[in-house]
């Protein structure tokens, strides 16, 4: 079995992105082929890592990544006063 692994190019690569297996957000910080087989049989698939807002990474397959969608932006220098 090989160990070895290769970097994909993605178009929403460090970008935020939604996983809809999980419906999960996040920022897409790699695309790896990986050997997803525990057996002796090779298995590839292209792998995608993406950093959810608690700053953990999780992997699911780079078919199920679409960009999220727009959020609201704030005005620069406003800012709830009852925020903290």
């Amino acid at each position: 079995m090989s160990e070895c692994y290769e970097y994909v190019p993605h178009r929403l690569l460090h970008r935020r992105v939604r996983d809809i297996a999980s419906g999960v957000e996040g920022v897409l910080m790699a695309v790896i082929n990986e050997n997803v087989s525990d057996t002796g049989i090779e298995r590839w698939m292209e792998l995608a890592y993406i950093r959810g807002a608690s700053g953990r990474e999780f992997t699911t397959a780079a078919s199920n990544v679409e960009p999220a969608p727009h959020q609201p932006r704030t005005v620069a220098g406003r800012r709830d006063p009852r925020s903290a």
